[in-house]
């Protein structure tokens, strides 16, 4: 029998999925865990009552975060993912063969193991990749002990609360800028603007005392009800964010890719940010 699944993310507004199959629902040390299947959206994952990823539009959000900065920066060889159990990231991360080492460190194994079993669309068999190292631990101790340099790190993080609260603070930044290297991109997850107005300022905030170039840039993702997400980005090279539109179609072109919403020209243009945002960035 189908039931209605209720976000609980916002007071004042629901965002509801019809569940007409469920395939997985448990409580694990750090949150509760639902799998189910909706027949626009596919298989969804819900964690805390908070709708995480959809089987429809997860290249979104994966294509989003993991292609914008490595790209960007042009020469990656190392990338560090914090969070992202389902697998999605590093998916993507790995399609890219300049890669060499992916460092993959999630708290919570359960997220893992049920998703490589109900949502394994997502990781495509990604984490049995050799470049991979996956550590299972609490995202802000690893850096604390990490002694290692990236040259990308991606905060593929839940929302401000929860496991995923103490992935906000500036210590939390502070400790991923340390993990960068010189020319290093750090990338988050910061949410929909419009609905989430404190969350983009407050990283933002955080950012702009960290890096010499700090900004964001948009996609629209339909399971993230709201508008444009946000995806943080911090970096000491303003160059990166400022690629020119030949050199992206040449470095897209090099690295193979066949993506399904990212292209050149929409890399480029995710940068360009209505007023409302700019001003959330600008503080």
């Amino acid at each position: 029998m189908s039931r209605w699944a209720e976000e609980t993310l916002y007071d004042d507004c629901k965002f509801c999925l019809k569940l007409e199959k469920l395939l997985y629902e448990r409580s694990s040390e750090h949150q509760s865990l639902l799998v189910a299947e909706n027949l626009s959206f596919g298989r969804v994952l819900y964690l805390d009552g908070v709708l995480q990823t959809t089987e429809a539009d997860e290249f979104i959000y994966h294509e989003m975060m993991a292609h914008v900065p490595i790209l960007a920066h042009g020469r990656a060889e190392s990338v560090l993912i914090i969070g992202g159990g389902d697998g999605g990231m590093l998916r993507e991360v790995l399609k890219h063969q300049t890669i060499d080492r992916v460092v993959q460190v999630e708290i919570d194994p359960d997220v893992i193991a049920f998703c490589r079993e109900h949502l394994p669309n997502h990781s495509q068999g990604s984490f049995d990749d050799p470049r991979l190292e996956l550590v299972i631990a609490d995202g802000k101790d690893y850096l604390d002990d990490c002694g290692e340099r990236f040259d990308i790190v991606i905060i593929d993080s839940t929302d401000p609360i929860g496991p995923g609260e103490a992935l906000f603070t500036p210590d939390f930044y502070q400790a991923c800028k340390t993990a960068l290297d010189e020319d290093g991109i750090l990338v988050t997850q910061n949410g929909v603007p419009f609905l989430q107005p404190e969350e983009l300022r407050n990283t933002m905030r955080a950012f702009r005392a960290l890096f010499q170039d700090a900004s964001c840039y948009l996609a629209a993702v339909p399971t993230y009800i709201g508008g444009a997400m946000a995806f943080g980005w911090g970096s000491d090279r303003p160059e990166p964010r400022q690629t020119s539109l030949d050199v992206l179609k040449a470095r897209y072109r090099d690295a193979g890719l066949e993506l399904r919403y990212l292209n050149p020209e929409v890399h480029q243009a995710s940068f360009a940010l209505p007023t409302f945002v700019r001003e959330l960035v600008e503080g």
